[in-house]
């Protein structure tokens, strides 16, 4: 066989790329359209406002538990009462459609993958080392509840930004708007470590919503690697500490 032909039968077994785009729904009637957009509208501003509260409040609070799960309840409770959500599928040439599952668990062990690496090197920067640091206080607390606020709220984020809001945009540039109202979002916290994590990994999980035509992909992805990056995260940057101590 040639080395096309090899190629050609690596690639049918391989999904499409984020650069694919998924084809489009069918349209939606215009008073769905419309509900949905104000109810983007308005749970966007509430869920901003409790995501900057919850992140301005003590670690290992009551009241951090508290306003973390009630945002995520926010994000939760608004996609859902926006109108219909996609799972979406994993497209392959010649190849019968899959839910996404293998490929987006792989794709959030590479992201983690690129964050250390980025951690390395914003261990070096002072701004960006006590920003992390900051964020890295909420990790310390009942292991059970920070897990289940983290990934709830990983979970629900992107029900409402790739799923509510993404269906709200329509063809206009979905995956930049719904970037930057994440982005955004993250920036209610005051802190440029999560402002940035927030554009990057809001571009990700836009390209794969996308690519996909649906959240499963993003929240199978944004899941992976928040629990990487929750369970690791915090010993890189302690052994850092203790190193420069010695």
């Amino acid at each position: 066989m040639s080395g096309g032909g090899r190629w050609d039968r690596v690639r049918a077994l391989l999904p499409r790329g984020l650069g694919y785009v998924a084809p489009a729904a069918v349209p939606e009637p215009a008073e769905v359209v419309r509900r949905r957009r104000r109810t983007v509208a308005a749970v966007g501003v509430a869920g901003a406002g409790l995501l900057g509260v919850s992140l301005s409040t003590r670690p290992d609070s009551p009241q951090f538990y508290g306003l973390t799960l009630a945002t995520a309840a926010t994000w939760t409770t608004g996609a859902l009462a926006s109108g219909p959500l996609h799972r979406g599928w994993i497209e392959r040439p010649d190849a019968p459609q899959r839910r996404p599952v293998v490929v987006p668990v792989f794709t959030g062990v590479g992201a983690f993958g690129c964050f250390c690496a980025g951690a390395l090197v914003a261990q070096r920067i002072p701004v960006l080392d006590a920003a992390v640091r900051r964020v890295l206080r909420f990790a310390e607390g009942s292991p059970p509840l920070v897990v289940l606020t983290t990934l709830a709220n990983g979970a629900a984020e992107e029900l409402f930004f790739r799923g509510a809001l993404y269906e709200a945009v329509g063809q206009r540039h979905p995956v930049l708007v719904s970037t930057l109202a994440y982005t955004a979002t993250t920036a209610s916290s005051r802190n440029p470590s999560l402002t940035l994590a927030g554009a990057v990994m809001g571009t990700l999980f836009g390209l794969q919503r996308r690519a996909t035509g649906g959240v499963q992909a993003s929240t199978l992805t944004h899941l992976t690697w928040s629990a990487l990056m929750l369970r690791f995260l915090p010993a890189l940057f302690r052994r850092r500490r203790f190193g420069d101590v010695s």
